[in-house]
């Protein structure tokens, strides 16, 4: 059974995200946890001029944090009333990215599922300030749902990879399933001017190989010095509908996030983003 997060806020970025989530994972056995964050909100709240008011304004918020839960959680088991679901709601007077660390270790959550909105120009980044911080603080894999998207069967994945990493193999699993489900193919891309792999390359492909024998798997080699020209190209070519990549440090995934490479490949404003983290988790 797979345990998936979904914050929200409440918006239809976000209730678009959660409809998405809905429709794609009807075939495996699901918790949903519906989660809010309140406390920036509570922060920023009109109310708030000063002390004398805080634990009236704190309650306020609280209360309409779990209303609105409550009410969502109502609509979704109308909308999807799948025996295979089963829905939690969590209200957390908390940030998003502590309350999303703290749900993926207690709950051991196997995927966040976020909603993005473009590119922010007020802080340079894109997929939205919420998204960006837990993409690059919670760990834990998450998928980035564009806006207004919904194509919730994707017959081609893009896996980039240099075959430098030693991949966890919970997170390939994670990405077999959600290939599994719909016949998915996916594409491993190298992207190198040498088609020549390493030892330690030739043994992590093998076990990115192992590891997604259940799926359809095309290993590809692309001659090419510019690898956002030709991850863009490929997604293009070959109508590519989800991206998989891995967030590490000086990682292609955090340089995308910034305005110079966004520019070259938007790719996380026209398909759904599966980011792994890479990390050591039960």
């Amino acid at each position: 059974m797979l345990s998936i997060l979904l914050p929200t806020d409440f918006s239809k970025n976000s209730r678009n995200a959660i409809m998405y989530a809905l429709e794609f994972f009807k075939y495996q056995n699901v918790k949903f946890y519906v989660m809010h964050a309140y406390r920036n909100e509570f922060y920023d709240h009109g109310e708030l001029v000063s002390r004398d008011v805080f634990e009236s304004v704190l309650n306020k918020v609280k209360t309409n944090s779990q209303n609105n839960l409550d009410k969502l959680l109502t609509e979704l088991k109308q909308i999807a009333p799948n025996p295979r679901y089963t829905y939690h709601s969590i209200s957390a007077d908390n940030t998003l990215v502590e309350e999303a660390n703290t749900i993926a270790n207690e709950q051991n959550i196997d995927l966040i599922v976020m909603g993005t909105k473009g590119k922010s120009n007020a802080r340079n980044i894109v997929f939205g300030s919420q998204t960006f911080q837990v993409l690059k603080y919670v760990q834990c894999p998450v998928l980035a749902i564009p806006e207004n998207y919904n194509n919730t069967q994707p017959q081609k994945i893009l896996f980039p990879t240099n075959y430098l990493i030693p991949y966890k193999r919970r997170e390939l699993k994670l990405l077999s399933v959600l290939a599994k489900s719909y016949r998915s193919e996916i594409d491993v891309i190298y992207i190198s001017t040498s088609s020549k792999l390493s030892m330690r390359q030739e043994d992590n492909q093998k076990f990115i190989k192992d590891t997604l024998s259940p799926n359809k798997v095309n290993f590809i080699i692309k001659d090419s010095k510019k690898i956002a020209d030709a991850i863009t190209n490929h997604i293009k070519d070959n109508t590519i509908e989800m991206i998989t990549m891995i967030n590490t440090q000086h990682s292609f995934l955090e340089d995308m996030l910034f305005p110079s490479t966004i520019d070259k490949v938007s790719l996380g404003l026209d398909i759904p983003l599966l980011a792994f983290q890479n990390t050591v988790r039960n």
